[in-house]
């Protein structure tokens, strides 16, 4: 990739395609793949069209660094992302921007406190040894369904208090919905107004339906027990009804709804993504598999794994970082400049739309060898801080850094521990696994696989059974 730090120019390289036509084609078809294509062939900032609308990918980290952290306050999020999601989500922590997201931000940072994320452990492992209790050797199963089906009941029991249990199969449809909803409107030039009765508005407002349905239950169960009542519960349901800012302002039943969605949303769905690509990425990789096995026996003989294990689980820790690296969830970002702003020594005007990849920048060979390879033993030693900063942005970065973000890593990690103990999972022979861009990057058609169990581990004795330190 060329750099280009310090040169002044009003308009970065990209396609000759002024009508937008064959970029809006090509994004359509595979983005991903079309984002990582630019960003090779023209450098780290290029400039392309959807319609007549001009686009800038930013690749280098330095220059994202600046997007995220340095000018952050002068880039907002983009009037179509606010258009497209704002029917779903409304005024949120993910649609919203200045005054009221910091507002939003300062009432909902309480719940992941670090002392409060950790209290969470149990319940990831718990349901997880739950889940596992209609798992059986030799099965085929959809495991990405299933992951999606385990964090969906994590964050409701951890966040909210609640088990969605009986209603997993349908939410889950409904947040699914959504997802191919909006990504199809995300790739129009023209938006169709809501109102009228297409056979997707008509499918959205089921979906949605469904989402108001379960919230807005929960909210008016809440709102019926006593202040003193909700305290005692201590939930993030109950954290956000008491929450009142400076002026002694607290949320409304439907910013408490925006926001309960939102979180509930990116709360099971980017960890259910990586861990379905985990295990694909473990089945084509035996070596990294048994290594997995290895330092899981070692640690845990057979016990559940708990918050105090997970420093000792560093392999485990590189896997999940590496699926991350390689499959991030949140695949692209974008922002819209709120005035004339300099990135990287190119002008971008007001009104700009820029695009981060972390699907382009983690596979950026001046920082990752090897970059289309799984390599869990890149993240050994203090490889991630020699990183520039923005070179590895699987959560974004700067004050609009993920806030589940901590809550996210500790759940992968502590259900790949609890699973990877007992069962191997094979890919399923003629079972076409590719990533499908949507708001999160899942794998289409989902992911079936063959449970193979291991065999049961041998209770773990100090003074007689040597532990294999990490290479």
């Amino acid at each position: 990739m060329a750099t280009r730090l310090t040169r002044q120019q009003a308009a970065p390289p990209g396609p000759k395609d002024v009508l937008g036509l064959r970029s809006l084609r090509r994004f359509r078809q595979n983005a991903p793949a079309y984002l990582l294509e630019l960003a090779r062939r023209y450098g780290d900032m290029v400039r392309f069209f959807f319609g007549p609308f001009p686009g800038y990918l930013v690749s280098h980290p330095d220059w994202t660094h600046q997007v995220y952290v340095e000018q952050a306050a002068l880039f907002h999020k983009p009037a179509i992302m606010k258009q497209v999601f704002k029917p779903w989500l409304g005024e949120s922590l993910l649609t919203s921007d200045g005054d009221f997201w910091l507002r939003q931000r300062r009432l909902i940072q309480p719940a992941f406190h670090s002392r409060r994320i950790e209290s969470y452990a149990q319940i990831m492992v718990a349901q997880t040894e739950r889940a596992l209790q209609d798992w059986r050797a030799g099965q085929e199963r959809d495991i990405h369904h299933d992951m999606m089906a385990l964090t969906m009941r994590i964050v409701s029991l951890a966040l909210f208090d609640i088990d969605v249990s009986d209603e997993v199969e349908e939410v889950g449809r409904a947040i699914e919905a959504g997802l191919e909803i909006t990504n199809a409107q995300f790739n129009r030039l023209v938006q169709i107004p809501d109102w009228l009765p297409t056979r997707e508005n008509r499918r959205a407002r089921r979906a949605q339906a469904v989402i108001d349905g379960l919230v807005m239950r929960l909210i008016r169960e809440r709102r019926a027990l006593g202040r003193a009542e909700l305290a005692a519960r201590g939930d993030l349901l109950s954290m956000l009804l008491l929450a009142a800012d400076e002026h002694g302002r607290g949320m409304s039943d439907q910013q408490a709804r925006n926001e309960i969605y939102t979180l509930f949303l990116a709360g099971h769905e980017t960890t259910a993504v990586t861990l379905s690509w985990a295990w694909h990425l473990l089945a084509q990789h035996p070596q990294a598999e048994a290594r997995l096995h290895e330092e899981l026996r070692a640690a845990l003989a057979g016990r559940p794994p708990a918050l105090a294990d997970l420093p000792g689980l560093t392999y485990t820790d590189w896997i999940i970082k590496e699926t991350l690296r390689l499959y991030p969830p949140a695949w692209v970002t974008s922002r819209e400049a709120q005035q004339e702003v300099v990135i990287g020594g190119y002008t971008l005007p007001r009104g700009a739309s820029v695009f981060i990849s972390p699907w382009v920048s983690h596979r950026d060979p001046r920082y990752f060898e090897q970059p289309e390879a799984f390599l869990p033993e890149r993240w050994a030693g203090d490889f991630e801080k020699r990183l520039p900063k923005g070179a590895y942005i699987p959560f974004a970065a700067g004050p609009r850094i993920c806030i589940g973000n901590t809550f996210a890593l500790m759940e992968a990690r502590l259900i790949l521990a609890t699973i990877a103990q007992r069962y191997r999972l094979r890919s399923v022979a003629g079972h076409v696994v590719e990533p499908q861009p949507l708001i999160t990057l899942r794998p289409k058609n989902g992911l079936r696989m063959r449970v193979e169990a291991l065999p049961a581990a041998v209770p773990f004795n100090p003074t007689t059974t040597p532990i294999s330190a990490p290479a």
